[in-house]
C-alpha cells in the first residue's frame, strides 16, 4: 500500500494539534483509539448497524475515508469495509502482536482506524476493520 502525499490532503498542516488539544477535542474513548491506538471493544460500536448511504469520517479531523458502498458484515464485530476512499489514509507495520499486521491511520490528522486484512471480498479482497469511534458516518 502506498501512504498518499500530504500535499494532495486539504488543510494536513492545521491538524497537527498539541496531546493536550486533542484530549479537549475527543472523548476519552475517543482519545486513546485515535491518539493512542487503541481498540474498542468488540460489537461496541453503533456503527455496526449503520445501513445508510453516505460517507465514513474521521472523527477527530472530519476526513472522509469510507464509502457507504465499501461497508459489508464482515462477522467481527467492528465496522469493516473493503475499500477506502483515494488518498483517505497512511499506513504502517504494527508489530505489537506476533505477527506484523498493517495498521492505518488517517491521511490527514493521523487518527488510528483499524488494520487492514487480506481476508476481505473481491475485487479488493481486502478487509478495513475499524474502530467505530474513530469514525462518524455523514449521510449523503
Amino acid at each position: 500500500m502506498k501512504n498518499p502525499d500530504p500535499g494532495a490532503i486539504p488543510d494536513y498542516d492545521k491538524w497537527q494539534l498539541s496531546e493536550k488539544e486533542w484530549r479537549e477535542r475527543l472523548s476519552q474513548e475517543a482519545f486513546a483509539v485515535l491518539r493512542k491506538e487503541s481498540t474498542e471493544r468488540r460489537r461496541a460500536s453503533p456503527l455496526n448497524e449503520e445501513k445508510g448511504v453516505g460517507v465514513y469520517a474521521c472523527a477527530g479531523c472530519g476526513f472522509d475515508i469510507f464509502s457507504s458502498e465499501k461497508k459489508y458484515e464482515s462477522g467481527t464485530g467492528w465496522p469493516s469495509f473493503s475499500d477506502v476512499l483515494p488518498n483517505a489514509i497512511a499506513t504502517k507495520t504494527d508489530r505489537i502482536l506476533f505477527t506484523p499486521r498493517t495498521e492505518y491511520h488517517c491521511a490527514r490528522c493521523g487518527g488510528h482506524q483499524g488494520h487492514v486484512f487480506e481476508d476481505g471480498p473481491a475485487p479488493t479482497g481486502l478487509r478495513y476493520c475499524n474502530n467505530g469511534v474513530a469514525l462518524v458516518f455523514k449521510p449523503a
